[in-house]
């Protein structure tokens, strides 16, 4: 199978491309730095020439309002592409509970990603994946200030990035479902308390202390980027990720 992967340089399409290849397929990986932009166009038709699946994991260069824009004009540029290109289905990479999340707006903007792409020609598999376990001492760092990190308690549940791409993977390789795949980590935690298990397996002299209006996940209701009951859910819990010496 031919596969072209978009977004190919970051942080999950780098993994993709690595897994797809293992897997036996043909896959070509794409992004700015080859030539493809889907802002512009630039090198699309070229990119998705002859491909069988096409794998969307760009990501917006901000989380704020321009996140909308930017993934209303790569999505139209991308499924219009494949639509001219005979692509057979499009995998989307998106997040878990976006639906349930008004006030953020880059979560309103993946929201919008989706429904371009379900309301598109184009076949397609949406996997929603909930907040990577790398992620989340970014997240700590938002609301650090001193050696106080400010959390709120909503749950969150970290899945590692391998076990994304497995979803991603699999579904790139097994016929479009024309709807959403929700992929999660086997635990749920209060997000000030995955914030003190991370710095008891990584002490810096930073201390969690509760504040419900802290950051991005502030805005968040408490339990609205859980996965759903038929979630698929990864191998690793963020205990076995932390033991395994990652920097989180």
């Amino acid at each position: 199978m031919k596969i072209a992967v978009v977004g190919a340089g970051g942080f999950v399409g780098s993994r993709l491309v690595k897994k797809l290849r293992a897997g036996g397929h043909e896959v070509t990986a794409h992004d700015r730095s080859t030539g493809v932009d889907l802002l512009t166009g630039e090198g699309v038709p070229e990119a998705l020439a002859g491909a069988d699946t096409v794998v969307n994991t760009v990501n917006a260069p901000s989380f704020d309002a321009a996140a909308v824009p930017f993934f209303r004009t790569t999505t139209e540029t991308l499924v219009r592409a494949a639509d001219r290109a005979g692509v057979g289905k499009v995998v989307l990479l998106s997040i878990v509970g976006i639906d349930q999340v008004p006030d953020v707006a880059y979560y309103q903007a993946k929201l919008e990603q989706e429904r371009l792409l379900e309301a598109g020609p184009v076949p397609y598999t949406i996997v929603r994946a909930t907040q990577f376990m790398d992620f989340v001492e970014p997240i700590m760092s938002w609301t650090t200030s001193g050696k106080t990190v400010r959390l709120p308690t909503t749950r969150i549940q970290p899945v590692a990035v391998e076990d994304v791409v497995d979803t991603l993977a699999e579904a790139a390789t097994t016929p479009p479902r024309n709807g959403i795949v929700n992929v999660a980590g086997p635990d749920v935690f209060p997000l000030d308390e995955l914030g003190r298990l991370t710095l008891r397996a990584h002490p810096d002299g930073r201390e969690v202390t509760v504040d419900e209006n802290a950051g991005l996940f502030g805005q968040v209701p408490r339990d609205a980027v859980i996965a759903p009951p038929d979630a698929r859910l990864g191998r690793t819990s963020y205990e076995q990720w932390l033991q395994r010496g990652h920097n989180a």
